[in-house]
């Protein structure tokens, strides 16, 4: 289920918007002011924001500046002020679509999907891998929980990225070795005990909940608590 962050501050809006998007099966939750609604982003992942441009405490526009800094979350911006100036401004801000109030639902639902659907072409372009507030991208590298970004040694990130791309699969020793150090044999240390350590006290560091499990006897499994 999708879910999806709406920043409006007109409470029909949000019953009747949340109501719709409920029945089409997202998961809405609403925040009906500027300050709410970057806190709410910074604490949870979500897939979509619907964000109105004029709010109390910060504006819609700042709202967007801010949260383009740190996450590129695809963001749908409502306006009452149609013009191609607020428009452009909205656009140049960082947001990737608009729509005029007042607007049929139909439209509302088409621009989400359209939304979803080119946000999840990126990201399986540019490999991202993502898990309960962890985000690897493989292309560039980075790591980040909760939309900190997170400094991992190469070898740190080799094993991280093994993980995260089959969650729920416990990995012995040997083919940990195997797949991150590329070598065949054991070594007959504990290195691989010791990097799973390093990773899981930096991930503990910036506020993931604890991801990679022990399996006695067998290895390691990244998996929910």
């Amino acid at each position: 289920m999708k879910k999806i962050l709406l920043i409006e501050d007109d409470h029909q809006v949000c019953a009747i918007v949340k109501k719709g998007l409920e029945e089409e099966n997202f998961e809405v939750t609403i925040a009906t002011d500027g300050d709410t609604g970057l806190s709410m982003a910074s604490e949870e992942n979500y897939d979509l924001m619907i964000l109105d441009i004029m709010l109390p405490k910060k504006s819609g526009l700042e709202v967007c500046t801010r949260i383009r800094h740190t996450s590129n979350i695809p963001i749908l911006l409502l306006t009452a002020l149609g013009t191609a100036e607020n428009v452009a401004e909205g656009l140049n801000r960082g947001a990737d679509d608009y729509l005029v109030k007042p607007f049929k639902f139909i439209e509302l639902i088409a621009r989400i999907n359209s939304l979803l659907r080119r946000a999840g072409r990126e990201e399986e372009k540019s490999e991202v891998y993502k898990f309960s507030g962890v985000v690897l991208n493989n292309t560039s590298k980075t790591v980040t929980v909760n939309d900190q970004e997170v400094a991992l040694t190469s070898t740190e990130f080799k094993l991280l990225l093994l993980l995260m791309k089959m969650p729920n699969k416990v990995y012995s020793r040997q083919e940990i070795l195997e797949r991150v150090w590329e070598v065949n044999f054991d070594l007959g240390t504990n290195v691989v005990d010791v990097y799973i350590n390093y990773l899981r006290k930096k991930l503990d560091k910036h506020g993931s909940p604890k991801i990679i499990h022990t399996v006695v006897g067998m290895g390691y499994v990244l998996r929910e608590k």
